[in-house]
């Protein structure tokens, strides 16, 4: 296991070091739950500061045009498309992942017939919507083992839903390979990036991803709630008809007509008035990767990774994501009957985790903010909770409303 020492040696030479102060960090905190929530860019704070004194309190309705709120979708969609690899004309930002989600999938269905399918273990909105769907629609749901590979579903399927990194296991999913054997089957398949974006370094359009959905308020930094986004390849987006049609994607918002026509680019799958407030403290945010090189930010993650991980083997904690030195998304999860608990005495401690049942405790790196001392200091701690039975404790015990 690496010492103190040459853990400050690493964060001197770390590429990323300068990031850090971009980000209001709170005193005294060892924040390691960024996969959950992200730590707010200044600049997110400043851009809000300025939609809500300025844009709003003084441009009033006119900062629909003078300050680009329209447009707001569209631009933050652009620099969000870098981050995943595909073209900016092919990312909107808006709604939710789990409307999202509905609208991709509910479009697929309408257009190429079939079934939908999900992983049993998914994160839980990937599977209670598609049931949605197919309670709707009437379309057959196939809740599939984890990993099966698209050559292995069941006849019919045309629409799967797939995480790109796995919420609980951190597991990144083989894009290519699912492609091909999407494309070979001529089924479509819509990837959740909630965990992936802003953390691995995504092709989407070179790996052959023609649809995906993800979020703003993980290591995007936008925001509790912040808005989520979609991306469709640009051959695709005239063949779907957007399933929830409101008068923001009308190709003539304010022809103010009572016939629908969708517009013909990305705008189609908006539907409603955008939280403005909302898409510019995310749109502060993403501008912290600005000249960063996200093939250094997705190492750095594992290496950080890797500290915790090494910590955990000399405890003889089990690990619940793939091990020391191989790729996986920016946390890492141990295992411990009194996981919650102990998370819990962390916590206490100024150094922030999460749990998810039954007995999984998550540690996330966001590289951008983390520092390779701050995360061996916790593995120590980690160390010292377990080892003293601190956790031991009526008040870590008792289990709250948010894990």
């Amino acid at each position: 296991m690496l010492t103190r020492e040459a853990c400050e040696a690493l964060d001197q030479k770390d590429p990323l070091k300068d990031t850090r102060d971009l980000f209001a960090l709170p005193e005294g905190v060892i924040y390691l739950d960024g996969n959950s929530l992200g730590v707010p860019p200044k600049a997110a704070l400043a851009r809000l500061r300025e939609a809500a004194e300025t844009e709003w309190a003084v441009g009033l309705i006119r900062s629909w045009n003078d300050a680009g709120w329209m447009d707001l979708p569209l631009t933050l969609g652009a620099k969000l498309a870098r981050l995943m690899g595909v073209k900016a004309s092919e990312v909107i930002a808006v709604d939710t992942v789990t409307i999202n989600l509905f609208k991709l999938a509910t479009a697929l269905l309408e257009r190429d017939g079939g079934g939908i399918a999900a992983e049993a273990g998914e994160f839980p909105t990937d599977n209670h919507v598609m049931e949605g769907i197919s309670r709707i629609t009437g379309a057959p749901m196939h809740r599939v083992a984890p990993n099966t590979r698209p050559k292995d579903l069941p006849d019919g399927v045309t629409v799967l839903i797939k995480s790109a990194v796995h919420y609980k296991s951190a597991q990144i999913s083989d894009f290519e390979g699912y492609e091909r054997e999407a494309a070979a089957r001529g089924l479509s398949i819509i990837w959740d990036l909630s965990h992936a974006t802003g953390l691995v370094d995504l092709k989407l359009a070179q790996w052959g991803a023609k649809y995906a959905v993800g979020c703003g308020y993980k290591f995007l930094s936008g925001g509790p709630g912040a808005p989520a986004f979609l991306y469709c390849a640009e051959d695709q987006i005239q063949t779907l008809e957007h399933p929830v049609s409101g008068w923001l994607g009308h190709k003539r918002p304010f022809g103010f007509e009572d016939a629908y026509e969708p517009d013909d680019t990305i705008v189609r799958w908006r539907t409603s008035s955008p939280s403005i407030l909302a898409l510019s403290a995310l749109d502060g945010a993403v501008s912290v990767y600005d000249g960063v090189d996200m093939a250094q930010v997705e190492a750095k993650a594992i290496a950080l990774g890797d500290i915790m991980l090494q910590q955990a083997e000399t405890l003889g904690l089990d690990h619940a994501c793939p091990g020391p030195g191989e790729r996986r998304g920016g946390h890492v999860v141990l295992r411990h009957e009194h996981g919650y608990a102990i998370v819990q005495a962390l916590i206490d401690r100024g150094i922030i985790g999460d749990f998810r049942a039954p007995d999984l405790m998550r540690f996330g790196f966001n590289p951008l903010y983390n520092s390779y001392v701050e995360v061996f200091d916790a593995a120590q701690a980690l160390a010292e909770v377990i080892q003293s039975r601190a956790w031991d404790d009526p008040k870590f015990l008792a289990q709250k409303a948010v894990t």
